[in-house]
């Protein structure tokens, strides 16, 4: 109704300003969209976030998820005001600046006022700030709110005068949010969905729901999120309840309580709006496809530019005979309509959908036989045709029906294939995902056999394999194996069984400090390898983290009674915008080995929480690890924040995408204290301890 009145009344441009929570910001485009429909006409919008010296909204959201929280909408400009003054934004300018394919703007305060509600930083140095952040291509416009008069804006102007605007990104990156945001460019795919808060699939959370046990719903969603989930699959749909009043009840809780973009996995639209009403960013929504026709999905399509989400578009038709399509043929057929339909009659864009090419179990054998290899094929040939579209699948379907100890080798063996064939996001279940590196050479080659049906006794084959066999975690090593090749295959396996009693055994005659150097660090090593090429993914190379972590705890009251003395504390961290860790955990065991005491930041860490942090406990080194390109950029950015916090001690720096040539011309400049280049982690132990010795 207010938009309603602005139209009517001629205004000209709308301008959702000093938003502190994205619900509202969501709630806001959302009736203009509306306003628009009934006026038959649009007016630029712009919208502007202000966020505290944490550079957080009061809702959580930093600078990317409250940017992918709105991107679906055409916005003439976005950007920040109010606030802090202009030397506070630096961080989230460059942030915003970095994602947006929107023109990017600032106006901030003259400062904060003092007690007496003053503002007094002057025009000279508030303009000379953002003509800086001009200068560095981060803004289309700029301006000034609180505190700023006439004798800002006209310094401002001229200190901006000549500078050439930031060019705004061609498109938009593939992004999905919750509280935080999920970069596709990100993450090493797939995108792993955890799938147990699912009413059809998982009994546990069913009966969890019926009994009103939402506590415990929601501990199943945290739990999924510790394994590391990247999206939480959510379906309440349950013939003997209120599907929309459980959403309602449950959706809420769910937001506050995991910071993960939501997948809703539900036929019924009015359950999907009330998810995207909830959800704090871009959701994805799950189960469209034209089995009744096209009403569905153009309903679900109107919800996406409405709201802001993902589209799952499953490969299913209304032909009587063939609507579960179960050859490559059929399945792009209908990806090849679907697309010409979202994208032309529904106007969505290639980034907005998601094609789930269906996988059926192949144990049932006849015309089921050859189904997963068909949908491998139809991933790789809708990737192909339509290259701006993600793909998806249920992984666990290729298995149901088999032997449980035998489902977690042929869901392993099935997803490996996938993701070569082009698989983006994999519907699993986080916490029992088995290594495709741990099978065997037999195990892989009776379930290949069965994906990609080389013989017709394949299922039985490969059941006979397993009938007998309890569901568990994989064969230890043989009763035999020395201590050191025990521990060595518990680590590469990813599994803690045995590991306490393999360390109390070479204790008796290794040095603990042997012990981590040997087996443990031969065991990461090949770990590491075996990641590079492809049979791990990234969810088990942390299992085998995890399982290195737990030698060193197993070995640390030996590593105490030896009394090394203490050669100082190192702070490490993996910088903003990256979620991988290894190097980082394998860097803070071999450190807190070798006498160091280590804090652990953990992932995705802002510059300015890391500079806070070692500004709070001064330690004698800081580490910043990263795998992606965008991580070097990072380090850059944080260098240059612990600059401006007066901090100097040695700073060590590596990763997948980090050469010494990078170092050298971009971080080093940033930086008042020495930089340090390590390939890995024992040159960067070596370099501490030769600054250790010398000081």
């Amino acid at each position: 109704e207010q938009f309603a009145g602005l139209i009517d009344g001629g205004a000209d441009l709308l301008l959702l300003e000093t938003a502190h929570d994205v619900l509202n910001l969501k709630a806001g485009l959302a009736a203009a969209r509306l306003a628009f429909k009934k006026a038959g006409r649009d007016l630029p919008v712009i919208v502007s976030a202000t966020m505290d010296e944490r550079n957080k909204m009061l809702s959580g959201h930093d600078a990317e998820a409250f940017f992918a929280a709105v991107e679906h909408f055409p916005l003439a400009a976005i950007g920040f005001n109010c606030s802090t003054g202009p030397e506070g934004l630096g961080l989230r300018l460059e942030r915003l600046a970095a994602r947006a394919q929107f023109p990017v703007f600032a106006m901030p305060n003259a400062g904060l006022p003092d007690e007496n509600g003053r503002y007094l930083q002057t025009p000279e140095t508030f303009s000379a700030v953002m003509a800086d952040y001009a200068a560095k291509g981060l803004l289309n416009a700029a301006g000034g709110c609180c505190g700023t008069d006439p004798g800002h804006i006209k310094a401002l102007a001229e200190a901006v005068k000549g500078i050439k605007p930031r060019a705004p990104r061609a498109s938009g990156p593939w992004v999905v949010s919750g509280v935080e945001a999920l970069f596709f460019d990100e993450i090493e795919p797939p995108a792993m969905v955890g799938e147990r808060n699912n009413s059809i699939g998982s009994k546990k959370f069913r009966d969890m729901v019926a009994a009103g046990d939402w506590a415990g719903a929601v501990a199943l969603a945290k739990a999924q999120a510790a394994a590391g989930a990247h999206v939480l699959d959510v379906c309440l749909a349950n013939p003997e309840r209120d599907e929309l009043a459980d959403v309602k009840t449950f959706a809420p809780m769910l937001a506050r309580a995991v910071r993960l973009p939501l997948m809703t996995d539900t036929t019924d639209t009015a359950v999907m709006e009330e998810v995207l009403k909830t959800a704090p960013g871009k959701a994805l929504l799950n189960s469209v496809n034209f089995e009744f026709g096209e009403d569905k999905p153009r309903a679900a399509a109107e919800l996406v530019k409405t709201y802001g989400a993902k589209l799952v578009f499953g490969c299913i038709d209304a032909d009587k005979t063939h609507g579960l399509p179960l050859d490559a043929g059929r399945k792009l057929a209908i990806a090849r309509r679907a697309y010409a339909f979202l994208t032309g009659e529904c106007g969505l864009q290639a980034g907005d959908i998601i094609f789930d090419t269906l996988v059926f179990p192949v144990a049932v054998g006849g015309e089921h036989a050859k189904t997963a290899h068909e949908t491998i094929k139809a991933i790789e040939a809708i990737k192909k045709e339509f290259p701006g579209v993600k793909t998806i699948l249920g992984v666990s379907n290729v298995s149901f029906g088999l032997p449980p100890a035998s489902r977690e080798v042929l869901n392993s063996v099935f997803l490996h294939h996938a993701v070569k064939a082009g698989l983006d996001l994999a519907i699993v279940n986080i916490e029992k995902l088995k290594r495709y590196a741990g099978i065997s050479a037999e195990e892989r080659e009776l379930a290949e056999d069965l994906v990609f049906a080389r013989r017709p006794d394949a299922a039985a084959r490969f059941a006979a394999r397993y009938r007998d066999a309890k569901k568990g975690p994989a064969a230890a090593a043989a009763p035999d194996a020395s201590p050191a090749e025990a521990l060595r295959l518990a680590v590469l396996g990813g599994t803690r069984a045995g590991i306490a009693e393999a360390v109390a055994a070479l204790l008796k005659t290794e040095n603990p400090l042997d012990i981590i150097n040997g087996p443990v660090m031969r065991a990461m090593a090949e770990v590491g390898k075996q990641f590079a090429c492809g049979d791990l993914i990234v969810t088990e190379v942390l299992q085998s983290a995890e399982a290195a972590k737990a030698a060193v705890t197993a070995l640390e009251p030996a590593l105490k009674a030896q009394k090394a003395p203490r050669r100082g504390r190192v702070l490490l961290a993996t910088v903003k915008g990256d979620v991988h860790d290894i190097g980082k955990n394998l860097v803070g065991i071999i450190f807190e080995s070798n006498g160091f005491d280590v804090e652990d930041l953990g992932v995705k860490v802002a510059p300015e929480d890391i500079a806070a942090a070692a500004a709070k406990s001064r330690p004698d080194f800081i580490g910043l690890s990263g795998l992606l390109v965008r991580s070097c950029e990072q380090m850059t950015v944080t260098a240059r924040e612990l600059a401006k916090a007066g901090l100097d001690c040695p700073l060590l720096v590596g990763g997948a995408a980090l050469t010494p040539k990078f170092t050298e011309t971009n971080i080093v400049p940033n930086y008042k204290g020495q930089v340090f280049y390590a390939k890995d982690a024992m040159e960067g132990l070596n370099y501490a301890l030769r600054k250790v010795s010398a000081a």
